[in-house]
């Protein structure tokens, strides 16, 4: 199943408006959403500190500061249908 990682931290508000989208996404193309909050492990905070959230599908960063939702649609049906 893919993977879809929001890198965050709490109090969020950005972070907050793309796990709205990911949710409604998810509810029709399903994919295992992880979330990872980056004040728990110091690398994180030192990579995504300015650019929360993140949001990256199986490993690769995908959306940075806002998801959008059609181009989050697209980008999940590519992973599902590779080679189409």
């Amino acid at each position: 199943m893919t993977e879809v990682a929001l890198y965050g931290r709490p109090g969020c508000h950005l972070c907050d408006d793309a796990r709205v989208v990911l949710e409604r996404v998810r509810a029709e193309l399903p994919f295992a959403l992880v979330e990872r909050d980056i004040e728990r492990d110091d690398a994180l905070l030192t990579a995504y500190l300015e650019r929360i959230p993140v949001v990256t599908i199986d490993g690769e960063e995908a959306f940075e500061f806002f998801v959008l939702e059609d181009e989050l649609r697209r980008r999940l049906r590519a992973v599902a249908s590779p080679g189409h």
